[in-house]
């Protein structure tokens, strides 16, 4: 069956709501690798005063430092994660990645031998899925591998 789960997460109540299923299929199916992923996006705050932007005023270094306490946050988020699974058993790793959302998910997945990822969808249609985009939608359109997607009625989380 699958040997490596990849479970994106946000930081949100209904990222975690994926977790249940996690354990399920970890426990009932003895899945030896599950990796929970967070992708630090790069600082881009647009103003709409300017074309450069909030971050245009920014020094390179208060950026770096910026983008850094924000991969820490989610280490520290992610850790929590982690060792919520490992209480149970399961085999539970953490990695942060920088970039963008929907090309670092689907990098980690095929680079690391990555069988099945599991992730929440906002079930956002129309012009809200339009304007906010989907990364459960980026995701299932660019992986190699199967993606189960959970959304929020099915956890009683409201998106």
């Amino acid at each position: 069956m699958y040997q490596h789960i990849m479970v994106p997460m946000d930081g949100s109540e209904l990222a975690e709501c994926v977790l249940p299923q996690v354990e399920m299929l970890a426990k009932n199916y003895n899945i030896p690798r599950i990796t929970l992923i967070r992708v630090v996006t790069p600082l881009k705050i647009y103003s709409g005063l300017d074309y450069g932007g909030f971050e245009a005023s920014l020094s390179g270094s208060q950026i770096q430092r910026l983008e850094d306490d924000s991969i820490n946050l989610a280490k520290q988020y992610l850790d929590k994660q982690v060792k919520r699974l490992q209480a149970q058993g399961i085999n539970a790793e953490a990695r942060v990645v920088f970039g963008m959302v929907g090309d670092e998910l689907a990098a980690f997945a095929e680079k690391n031998a990555v069988d099945l990822i599991i992730i929440a969808t906002h079930g956002r249609s129309g012009i809200s899925r339009w304007v906010w985009g989907s990364v459960a939608d980026r995701v299932l359109k660019t992986a190699k591998v199967p993606v189960l997607m959970v959304r929020p009625d099915g956890c009683g989380v409201s998106a």
